[in-house]
């Protein structure tokens, strides 16, 4: 597989990390088609084993997805900035996702809906407040979602890089 291909597969599967957090876009269904895409140009076990395991994990999301709230996060109140509010969070998650390996991504999540709330509102009570309202809201969902992406985009890496 060329430097090109896996470009473009990466491009994909960071716009579908965006898509997560942008409304109408199928974010976790661009990372799969990328995955597939990849397996298909790269029929090395490893890759075909990162789509099964890809297809398997975005499965067991959606059903997750199910069984919390449909909606999707409105910041507390927060006068139109739930874009804002998503972009935090995604920026948070991926940070969080870094720093600490997987597990860091839900703290982090939370920490960027806070800070957005915290700048927005002044007040510390009113931030936990509206971060609490945001994640009851549909913010679980989409950590969910953005969280099973995220795995799926280091499983993707390593076997590129180590597989």
């Amino acid at each position: 597989m060329g430097a090109w291909d896996l470009l473009l597969t990466g491009l994909v599967i960071l716009f579908g990390l965006c898509g997560v957090l942008l409304p109408g876009v199928p974010g976790s269904w661009l990372v799969w088609a990328a995955i597939l895409w990849w397996a298909l140009k790269d029929p090395r076990p490893v890759a075909w084993g990162v789509l099964v395991g890809t297809t398997v994990v975005l499965f067991l999301s959606q059903v997750v997805r199910w069984t919390l709230p449909s909606r999707r996060p409105r910041a507390g109140g927060a006068d139109g900035a739930d874009g804002r509010v998503l972009a935090y969070a995604g920026a948070g998650a991926f940070l969080g996702f870094v720093l600490v390996p997987v597990l860091g991504a839900a703290p982090g999540f939370v920490a960027g809906v806070y800070a957005c709330e915290r700048m927005r509102l002044g007040r510390h009570g009113e931030a936990v407040a509206a971060t609490r309202t945001v994640m009851r809201s549909g913010g679980w969902g989409v950590l969910t979602e953005l969280f099973t992406c995220l795995l799926i985009t280091a499983a993707w890496l390593g076997a590129v890089f180590w597989g």
